[in-house]
């Protein structure tokens, strides 16, 4: 009896640990060399991290993976709103930071909150979207998970983009250069800023649709969003199959901030001062630069989606 139970503990030991790398399966469909095998989930050999009230911490059903400055933030507080959903508070970064990735799924799991059986576990980190290792480790994870995808104008994302890291710089008292010193090099639209990749949607769209289809991942309109939140948030949850808990009064618009805060069974809450700060001024020429730039990539993108949305 004793070698059995000796044998169960190293299995579940190393059942903790997710290589850095996914291995990858022979014999995969065509357009997928990377795709990994199934993860065996800490769910199937070890219990929950139950707590006394019959809660446990489970790993998420859905992932927000992006867009950053596309509003995440504001997308995973209006899905809070709902009973049925436990949402992990911090960014997690597991799939995109190697330090955390080769800690295996069981850190993972201690990252997420805990939840009542029937709830849905969010967690969300912009960076998986663009970050070209995670598709197939999510994948690994789990192949039938959903996923929200939020966007904005492409152009208007890298105003934000630039504003997060300015505003960053000057709380620290540090000086940062102007949004042109960055879009403009030579005279000419500088396409290795960093901003400008995270917008160019249809490369990591590509990436992702190697691992899982369309009809996996649900697309938010951004601008919509932050226009009139309600149809949009109604949206999200007939692709979770959540029941429809959320209620257009959950919703009002803050004339002060200028943006929609939410209203959460008599109170009242807004996103973080850090949201929704005015964009640079930027010369009108720039701008028309920049939407010329995204104009290609965005049909490019529409197609792959198979809808349009309203940028320039």
């Amino acid at each position: 009896m004793a070698p059995l139970l000796l044998g169960a503990v190293m299995l579940v030991a190393q059942l903790q640990l997710v290589p850095s790398r996914p291995a990858v399966v022979s014999g995969e469909e065509p357009g997928q060399p990377e795709l990994v095998r199934k993860a065996v989930s800490l769910q199937d050999v070890i219990p929950d991290r139950a707590a006394p009230n019959g809660s446990a911490q489970q790993l998420p059903q859905t992932i927000i993976i992006g867009v950053r400055k596309g509003g995440t933030r504001a997308l995973l507080e209006m899905l809070s709103l709902h009973p049925d959903v436990a949402a992990a508070e911090n960014e997690v970064h597991f799939f995109d930071w190697e330090e955390h990735y080769s800690q295996g799924l069981g850190w993972y799991l201690s990252q997420m909150p805990f939840s009542a059986p029937h709830q849905l576990t969010v967690e969300k980190t912009p960076a998986y979207f663009t970050s070209p290792k995670v598709p197939a480790r999510v994948h690994g994870m789990n192949p039938g998970i959903r996923l929200l995808l939020i966007l904005r104008d492409p152009s208007e994302r890298v105003l934000s983009d630039y504003t997060q890291v300015f505003y960053n710089h000057v709380q620290k008292r540090k000086p940062y250069p102007s949004i042109e010193e960055f879009l403009v090099r030579d005279g000419r639209l500088n396409v290795d800023y960093k901003a400008l990749n995270r917008s160019l949607y249809h490369l990591h769209m590509q990436n992702w649709l190697r691992f899982f289809p369309l009809r996996r991942i649900h697309i938010v309109d951004g601008d919509r969003l932050i226009r009139d939140p309600f149809p949009e948030i109604q949206k999200v949850e007939r692709f979770l199959r959540l029941s429809p808990q959320i209620n257009a009064s959950n919703f009002y618009f803050n004339k002060t901030k200028g943006f929609y805060c939410l209203r959460d069974g008599g109170r009242d809450r807004c996103l973080h001062e850090s949201k929704g700060r005015a964009h640079p001024q930027v010369d009108p020429r720039l701008l028309n630069k920049l939407h010329e730039y995204f104009h290609e990539p965005n049909k490019k993108f529409f197609e792959l989606v198979g809808r349009t949305f309203d940028w320039h």
